[in-house]
């Protein structure tokens, strides 16, 4: 084959590529409207309760509005882990509200920050056709990232499915527009059909940043900040805030501990027991990942083995790799 034949043929895998992504979007974003109509019967505040964690960490705890709570799989709770006849098995306790928290510092050409990093599981996004969940599958979590600059100010808020699906970077009143991505909007972001502030106040000593969560799915639907003493009493439920470590020295209840995530390839610092089988079906040619989907490990790509990249597209894996949070910002078009 020769050069114009290889560019040619480079442009119609290009081409095929896209349209399947086209595809595949089209199809979820169908999900999205068709749940939009189920209004959920209950939520549940999450605020931060007990600490084991540093006291900035404990202190810019966001809090979690957490839709349709009448179901379990709607509830966030302790990662767990059992073993059933030599089998390990992962298991989220949502008697037991937990919020693992952490910090990572990361430095750009422009300075140096640090990352608040909060995550929550919950047990599951069930399987459904109409509307149909792409995401359906067991021990789910989310992210949410808080960015503070030298002097401490909080810049950026960042949140993403840990299957790295859905991130978004948010800016708050604190991030000069110079540091913007070209062509930020005004109005509110679009975000795989939710809709999302494009800028945020950035919260005083008396306030918090709230997540509001989508039943069924666990899509972040709404960020804001607001006054601590406005959180409603009866419906908030207090959560530990424990050490991201944690995950990885799980109690199995005969004196060992386990890792929430795999030790070994080919699953390596993927979460266990949270593969996705809808979308390794429709999702791991395009993406060139028999794994795409399956939840994973936060944290340092040398250590997990495992990108949390950010992007379906193969050849942008490393670029956004949330783990390297300069390039990520880098990809995304932040000038921090």
């Amino acid at each position: 084959m020769n050069c114009r034949e290889q560019s040619i043929a480079g442009r119609v895998m290009s081409i095929m590529h896209s349209l399947l992504l086209v595809l595949l979007l089209t199809l979820l974003l169908a999900g999205c409207a068709g749940r939009r109509a189920m209004v959920a019967e209950e939520q549940q505040t999450i605020v931060a309760g007990t600490a084991a964690v540093a006291p900035e960490v404990f202190a810019l705890s966001p809090s979690f509005v957490l839709q349709g709570t009448q179901a379990r799989h709607n509830k966030i709770g302790r990662v767990e882990a059992s073993r059933i006849q030599s089998r390990e098995v992962i298991s989220i306790n949502t008697d037991r509200p937990v919020i693992y928290a952490g910090s990572r510092p990361f430095s750009t050409s422009k300075g140096t920050y640090i990352n608040l990093v909060y995550r929550i599981h919950f047990p599951e996004t069930p399987f459904s056709l109409v509307p149909f969940y792409l995401g359906a599958g067991k021990n789910v979590g989310l992210l949410v990232l808080l960015t503070l600059d030298a002097q401490q100010r909080l810049i950026l808020v960042t949140t993403a499915n840990t299957c790295g699906c859905y991130a978004v970077s948010i800016p708050t009143e604190y991030t000069p527009a110079s540091l913007y991505p070209e062509g930020w909007p005004d109005s509110p972001l679009s975000v795989y059909g939710e809709q999302l502030p494009a800028k945020l106040p950035s919260p005083h000593d008396h306030e918090t940043i709230q997540v509001v969560v989508r039943a069924d799915v666990h899509r972040v639907m709404d960020l804001r900040v607001i006054a601590k003493d406005t959180v409603p009493l009866a419906t908030a439920r207090p959560a530990e805030v424990t050490d991201l470590d944690a995950l990885k020295t799980l109690p199995l209840g005969d004196g060992t501990v386990t890792s929430l995530y795999y030790e070994k390839l080919p699953l390596k610092g993927h979460v266990k027991g949270a593969i996705k089988p809808w979308e390794t079906v429709l999702l791991s040619l395009v993406s060139l990942d028999f794994f795409v989907g399956m939840d994973k490990e936060y944290g340092d790509t040398q250590e997990s083995g495992n990108p949390f990249y950010t992007s379906l597209k193969p050849w942008n894996r490393s670029a956004s790799d949330m783990n390297d949070f300069a390039a990520y910002l880098r990809f995304n078009g932040w000038q921090l």
